[in-house]
């Protein structure tokens, strides 16, 4: 059945007819290569998009005071909403089910000096847990404690480029002296970030020490908290406790989504995993309907080569052949075209998304890639397709009766 001879005749068979078998083929290839294609795409999208959630722990929670848009309690609209440090030690002690939490306070540009440079940079003043709500990383040294905010010590924790920058010839600075604001801070520790590069253009240092230095009067511009294990449904629940926290403390509408931001990563995690479940779908459809249209036009090939073979098929039923056999011989000439060619556009398509992994530099699109799953439904894809394709010339030529193939001759 798959013996030496009938790759023989299949490989004749296709040297004869160089152009047909090539545009039989093409159609498969380009289905497979397209297919491919868009699924790197599609994981390049989604890998820019997880990138920039990895930035902050994905089930953490923001909330950011705004400004009243109703009025409340005659309480007048446009009133500016501030947080208090007691508000971090509220939630912190109140709101079951809070893992991390931090306040914030913030400069976005402060002017740093070491010794011989100095540069503009983004200064965050935290607490602690900060270090696992950034998903800080810290290379040498230490992040902020308990003890640098109990003893208010001027201590700063800086990024990678800061350090770059600052300390151009010192691999490690921690120990050394930084000036800002007037203040000198020691160096504690130098940290990366896995989000967005602009993270290590940032400083930091404990929340007391800054509102002093800047004269915070205790306020907090945001206040962060993760929620552990918690559903989604929980991490809800926990939002409106904050919220209602708040707007009685405050006097508020708790309706009013300008009073108080909140920003729910766990929800928009989620929703964005939908999004690309449904895109991943989506373009498997597509290049499952592209391969179908090369199948077809393999398929009409197929019944082509049929129709020139009549008579040599019924010669070979007329000495013996089994339909069984027939079929076989048609469907193996299929499968082999289809393969290989659906191989070169397998080979083309991963060929391309590593070219375009190594030049594209977007940051919403990162290190498109084909996973080893994928390539092999890819691959079962092609047997199939090629099974489907010279299944019913097959079926066809089984039905040839010899005699009446040699009298049509």
């Amino acid at each position: 059945m798959f013996d030496r001879d009938s790759f023989a005749e299949i490989a004749q068979t296709i040297r004869t007819n160089k152009l047909r078998t090539f545009l039989t083929g093409f159609s498969v290839a380009w289905g497979i290569f397209m297919l491919i294609i868009l699924l790197g795409s599609g994981k390049g999208l989604q890998n820019g998009v997880e990138k920039d959630f990895k930035d902050d722990a994905v089930n953490s929670v923001f909330i950011t005071p705004g400004s009243t848009s109703k009025a409340y309690k005659g309480m007048q609209p446009n009133r500016n909403i501030v947080f208090k440090n007691e508000d971090y030690e509220y939630i912190k002690n109140n709101i079951d089910g809070v893992e991390h939490i931090t306040g914030r306070f913030m400069r976005w540009s402060e002017q740093v000096s070491s010794e011989k440079y100095s540069g503009s940079f983004s200064l965050r003043s935290v607490h602690p847990d900060h270090k696992f709500l950034e998903n800080t990383i810290v290379e040498s040294g230490r992040y902020i404690n308990q003890k640098d905010l109990d003893d208010e010590r001027k201590v700063i924790v800086i990024g990678r480029k800061v350090q770059q920058e600052l300390f151009p010839t010192r691999p490690n600075p921690v120990g050394e002296n930084l000036q800002m604001a007037g203040t000198m801070f020691k160096v504690i520790g130098v940290f990366t970030d896995e989000g967005s590069s602009g993270e290590e253009n940032t400083v930091y240092v404990p929340v007391n020490v800054a509102q002093k230095i800047y004269n915070g009067q205790n306020q907090l511009q945001r206040i962060i908290f993760s929620t552990g294990d918690a559903s989604l449904e929980e991490v809800n629940s926990m939002t409106e406790r904050v919220t209602d926290y708040f707007s009685k403390k405050l006097l508020f509408d708790p309706t009013d989504t300008r009073a108080l931001r909140v920003r729910n990563l766990a929800e928009e995690y989620q929703m964005i995993n939908s999004i690309f479940t449904g895109i991943n779908l989506f373009i498997w459809v597509i290049g499952i309907m592209t391969v179908i249209a090369g199948v077809i036009g393999v398929s009409n090939i197929m019944m082509i080569v049929v129709k020139e073979r009549t008579k040599e098929i019924g010669i070979r039923k007329a000495l013996g052949a089994t339909p069984f056999s027939i079929v076989i011989l048609v469907l193996m000439e299929s499968v082999i075209i289809t393969s290989i060619a659906g191989y070169i556009g397998l080979i083309s398509g991963v060929a391309l998304l590593e070219y375009l992994s190594s030049v594209v530099q977007a940051p919403m699109f990162q290190n498109p890639e084909v996973n080893f799953q994928a390539a092999i439904w890819a691959v079962i894809l092609l047997v199939i397709a090629g099974g489907i394709a010279g299944l019913f010339p097959a079926m066809n030529a089984a039905k040839v009766k010899p005699i009446v193939a040699l009298r049509d001759e």
